[in-house]
């Protein structure tokens, strides 16, 4: 039985630029933050037969990148670095759920770490220094936030 993350509370995100190709990404409030997920397909696997490690360090860079945003009352931040660690497989039908967190808000950086887990097993972590960029007018890809 495949799982079904609209039946579990989860909201479509819309694609939005890269991400676009690398989803489809889920969404769903928790506490005063976001969780993220996505349901593993058979395109995002590598040749092994489990999640490519790119597509788990594209998710963390966008969990940590729309928890920045929200940290930051909606100001665009890009990364300026980011460690990631891979700890476990995922693999095809497995829902990946993602979550961060601040650390630190300094005045023009942000320090940030979060999480993926499938269930209660941990997949993959990772942290790193996102950069709050001056809001300027111009134009953005149509959803995306930042």
């Amino acid at each position: 039985m495949n799982f079904d993350p609209e039946a579990a509370g989860w909201s479509r995100r819309p694609p939005v630029g890269f991400s676009a190709h690398t989803g489809p990404y889920w969404s769903r409030p928790e506490g005063n933050g976001w969780a993220y997920g996505l349901l593993v397909e058979p395109y995002h696997l590598n040749g092994h037969g489990i999640t490519h490690g790119g597509l788990l360090m594209t998710m963390l860079d966008n969990t940590l990148g729309l928890t920045a945003w929200h940290a930051t009352d909606q100001k665009p931040a890009v990364t300026m670095q980011m460690n990631t660690h891979f700890i476990a497989a995922a693999h095809p039908g497995e829902f990946l759920e993602a979550r961060g967190e601040v650390v630190r808000l300094a005045k023009s950086v942000i320090f940030l770490r979060g999480q993926l887990t499938v269930g209660e097993r941990l997949v993959a972590a990772a942290d790193g220094i996102w950069k709050v960029l001056a809001v300027r007018p111009g134009p953005r890809l149509e959803g995306d936030p930042a």
